[in-house]
């Protein structure tokens, strides 16, 4: 018989919450290129672009596996490129826990224009991460 894990919402949201604890002033790394295979794999030739900071309290109380972000500390343009994903890390700034998808809609990473250039300044205007229950 082949596999079908169903978890309940309660299993999730528990999920959610410890994975949004490790999240706590963690750094969000802004890149081009080609995003990674997983988030253990080096960031390659990809060109860090930008780098923000999740607050102390990443995210608000999950709701069906739905993690939002709270308020990101926006940050400067480091490089001049176009931003296509992201890497989230630990806040002692080494350990990463996840990549995702950067642009200006429909992404796991939502910011105002991904043609980020030095000194321009990069806002977040909304990130969510989902614990899937299957």
């Amino acid at each position: 018989m082949a596999l079908n894990t169903q978890m309940s919402n309660a299993a999730v949201n528990a999920e959610a919450s410890s994975f949004a604890t490790i999240c706590n002033n963690g750094y969000l790394r802004i890149y081009d290129g080609t995003q990674p295979a997983n988030s253990d794999t080096g960031t390659g030739s990809s060109v860090k672009l930008a780098e923000l900071r999740m607050g102390a309290t990443a995210f608000g109380s999950p709701s069906g596996g739905v993690l939002t972000a709270n308020a990101i500390t926006s940050g400067s343009g480091l490089a001049a490129g176009s931003a296509t994903w992201f890497r989230l890390l630990q806040s002692d700034g080494t350990t990463p826990l996840l990549d995702g998808t950067v642009g200006t809609s429909g992404t796991n990473m939502v910011i105002g224009n991904i043609s980020i250039s030095v000194g321009q300044t990069v806002s977040c205007s909304g990130f969510t991460h989902t614990i899937s229950k299957f």
